[in-house]
């Protein structure tokens, strides 16, 4: 759930630009007049004003004006080889910074020698690894670049084993939605001063400990998280994200 300062705000942007004529479901609508309203409010981006719209890495220019051009880029890319790395639309970059490791359990006789592995898309990153720690500080940077179609971030952290394979120590996965929704929404983050622009809500559905807010602060949209990892004994993880657009 994504909150940029009440429906009066959001609707303000995102609604910016309905074209002349363009009649807005009533509560008497439809399913499918909804549906199709919300689509291209949302997904289609028609209404928003175009500098907000999201930007193709490749060309500079809006990839989501239209419904049609949207028909067009989602034909041009399921004929594409999927291995080609100037097919595939990026539309911002993700800094994660992997501030600190708590009580992450145990893989060698006393300790554990943990690093982290980060993947978005076909990319993924690891911080270092840092030696008999179960309570590592890493304040580690590491940065990727967003795609088009984007899923979660996924995070794992491993034990590190000279002789044999290094060993799993817990998972997590971060959804990106209310950062890069909220960053999008607000465009140029450096007009605001400090200000509350999103939420991300902790639910039994994902790692969160507690709810976790995206802000901008100095001109920069960032999001700090603490994260029970899963499908191990104990351990968290604490993260800051920050949104970059492709012209910062």
């Amino acid at each position: 759930m994504v909150e940029v300062g009440g429906n009066s705000s959001a609707n303000a942007i995102n609604e910016a630009f309905i074209p002349e004529g363009y009649a807005k479901p009533g509560p008497d609508a439809s399913h499918d007049e909804r549906a199709q309203f919300i689509r291209a409010k949302y997904e289609l981006q028609e209404f928003l004003k175009p500098g907000l719209q999201i930007v193709s890495l490749q060309s500079g220019k809006s990839s989501l004006q239209s419904s049609s051009s949207r028909k067009i880029v989602d034909s041009f890319q399921s004929n594409s080889s999927h291995h080609s790395e100037g097919m595939v639309e990026f539309i911002g970059l993700l800094k994660v910074k992997v501030i600190k490791g708590t009580n992450l359990a145990i893989r060698d006789m006393m300790s554990s020698d943990p690093y982290v592995v980060l993947t978005l898309g076909q990319q993924t990153v690891r911080t270092t690894t840092i030696k008999s720690n179960l309570n590592p500080v890493w304040n580690e940077e590491q940065m990727l670049s967003v795609p088009h179609h984007y899923g979660p971030l996924k995070l794992q952290v491993f034990d590190h084993d000279t002789f044999s394979s290094d060993d799993i120590m817990g998972e997590a996965e971060v959804d990106l939605q209310p950062l890069i929704q909220s960053a999008m929404a607000f465009g140029d983050a450096g007009m605001f001063g400090s200000m509350q622009i999103g939420k991300w809500l902790k639910s039994h559905d994902n790692a969160l400990v507690n709810d976790s807010t995206v802000n901008i602060v100095d001109g920069r949209v960032k999001q700090e998280m603490s994260l029970k990892l899963q499908n191990v004994e104990s351990g968290g993880l604490d993260l800051e994200l920050e949104w970059m657009p492709l012209d910062q």
